[in-house]
């Protein structure tokens, strides 16, 4: 099996990468897991909306190079699909049975995503109603597909 995680925005803080490179290690024995970070186009402050729908475009545009347009792709987006973990444990591995064992994520920069690149997503899912910066939605997420993986083995796994 084979996830590609696509993030806009490079992590800064070291306890970031250090969880980060946690959870690739974990996920190691069940996946080839990789993340792709795509840098993002600055932003300046008090910028228009349409300023804005610029950036996020050009941040798409960069994503959608790297897509065949039969890659399943799922997109973290607020007020989205909600899973819990044996849930989504199990929705990932039907998606996995139906796509060729291949996965590809985005998380968006800190405007989120485009318009067309939500489109462009097979599903989009979010952790919750809150708002988490997207540096923890990486961590969320890789924390998540572990114990995905942890529960599909009947392996045990923190509740």
């Amino acid at each position: 099996m084979k996830i590609t995680i696509f993030c806009i925005g490079a992590l800064k803080e070291g306890y970031w990468k250090d969880a980060c490179q946690e959870y690739l290690k974990r996920l190691q024995p069940y996946a080839k897991t990789t993340i792709e970070e795509l840098p993002d186009f600055p932003t300046k402050e008090g910028a228009s909306s349409k300023e804005e729908e610029e950036v996020k475009k050009k941040e798409c545009d960069r994503i959608l190079a790297k897509l065949k347009p039969s890659d399943y792709l799922i997109a973290l987006d607020l007020n989205k699909k909600e899973y819990d973990s044996p849930s989504f444990a199990e929705h990932l591995q039907k998606k996995f049975e139906e796509n060729g064992a291949s996965l590809y994520f985005i998380i968006g920069g800190s405007l989120g995503l485009s318009d067309e690149l939500k489109a462009r997503a097979n599903e989009s899912i979010c952790f919750g109603k809150m708002t988490f910066p997207h540096q923890l939605a990486r961590v969320m997420l890789l924390e998540q597909l572990y114990r995905a993986f942890r529960i599909l083995n009947h392996q045990p796994y923190h509740k």
